[in-house]
């Protein structure tokens, strides 16, 4: 392989999302076409029936939607959230704003804003939680576009407080980051196959509590989350479901129950922090405060005179490895590299040497080895 040539077989895919594929996920899609309808699908239904509780932490009503995690959001949203109803949504990063665009159209929202990639002030959430009757506070859990999680344990109990429905976004969150457990009072949660889960894209997984599926009044009927909790107790699916996807799904949750939870999101921790520490030891900065900072996505400052788009096709075409840009308000002024899902060290280690050369090429690093030294000596 020559310099400037990219393999897209064998790069270092390190997006934010979609993530790397195991190869036991890829070929689980290899398959001939198959009757959805029929004995075997119906098994492959009822398998993901019972794993979906390791991704939510607890059993419940649960469903996969044949669609990106927007899809999973709308249902929720619409499904629960009619134009009369007062809502009150987060907002500090590019999915913050499209929660808030998906309330504006079902739904009535107050809008709390903080900078991105900073934390919500408590007196203004509570504030607007205050201000009228509110249905539902909604928020992002890992907001990607920033690198940055959100402390929901500390909103679900505000919502709690004021009888309102606590809706989250959790795509790029679960499996990789901690699980809510019943004390941070989550009615609503949406994860996309493509993030921790190591999936290709295009499924969205949805869990409602027992208080927001007794109010689901739905307003879509693609995404209607009632039919689809409805066909999912029967081992099936309202409608057609994306097959090839469905069962790359299967093969993910069953490598996930084999992995298990806890050790998923500790490996994906230990890669975020010897990420985060390599980061810091080239000179470069993160886009949040560390103590915010994601453990799914890491978020990286540009130096300045550093160049967006050419800098990635510099990493792309030199040395194979793929991360992604910012986006939004942070487009141009930082890059992210993915940990999430099957990732490995060695995965992870190869982009950091990538950025590393790349940078001290463009003269903003006084030397080579820093971050890889660093990264090398956070790992276990």
């Amino acid at each position: 392989m020559t310099e400037s040539e990219f393999d897209p077989w064998t790069s270092t895919f390190l997006l934010a999302g979609p993530v790397k594929l195991h190869p036991r996920i890829e070929r689980a899609m290899a398959v001939p076409s198959l009757n959805h309808r029929g004995e075997y699908f119906h098994e492959v239904t009822k398998s993901i029936k019972t794993l979906l509780p390791l991704v939510f932490g607890t059993p419940g009503h649960q469903a996969v939607i044949t669609g990106s995690g927007t899809a999973g959001l709308e249902g929720m949203i619409s499904g629960l959230i009619s134009k009369q109803d007062r809502v009150v949504v987060l907002t500090n990063g590019h999915f913050g704003n499209r929660l808030e665009q998906l309330s504006r159209v079902f739904g009535n929202p107050v809008v709390v804003k903080a900078k991105w990639g900073t934390p919500f002030s408590t007196e203004e959430v509570k504030a607007a939680l205050e201000g009228g009757e509110t249905k539902a506070l909604l928020c992002v859990y890992n907001e990607t576009s920033v690198g940055f999680t959100n402390d929901i344990e500390r909103f679900g109990g505000l919502a709690h407080d004021k009888g309102a429905l606590f809706l989250v976004d959790a795509i790029s969150a679960l499996p990789g980051l901690p699980t809510p457990p019943p004390s941070w009072h989550v009615d609503g949660m949406v994860v996309g196959s493509q993030k921790g889960l190591g999936a290709p894209p295009g499924l969205s997984l949805v869990h409602l509590s027992d208080r927001a599926t007794s109010a689901l009044r739905p307003q879509t009927y693609a995404n209607d989350l009632a039919a689809h909790f409805k066909s999912i107790e029967k081992d099936d699916t309202p409608w057609t479901p994306a097959v090839p996807l469905f069962l790359a799904l299967h093969e993910a949750l069953k490598f996930l129950e084999e992995e298990g939870v806890s050790r998923r999101q500790a490996r994906t921790h230990r890669l975020a922090a010897a990420t985060r520490s390599a980061v810091k030891a080239m000179g470069l900065s993160l886009f949040p405060e560390e103590k915010y900072a994601s453990d799914t996505v890491t978020a990286i400052r540009y130096p300045f005179g550093v160049e967006d788009s050419p800098f990635r096709a510099a990493l792309r075409d030199r040395h194979n490895v793929i991360v992604s840009g910012g986006q939004g308000e942070a487009k141009g002024s930082i890059f992210r590299i993915g940990h999430m899902g099957v990732a490995t060290s060695s995965d992870v280690l190869a982009g950091i040497a990538a950025v590393e050369k790349e940078m001290f090429r463009l003269g903003k690093i006084p030397s080579l080895g820093r971050g890889i030294t660093s990264f090398l000596s956070d790992l276990p």
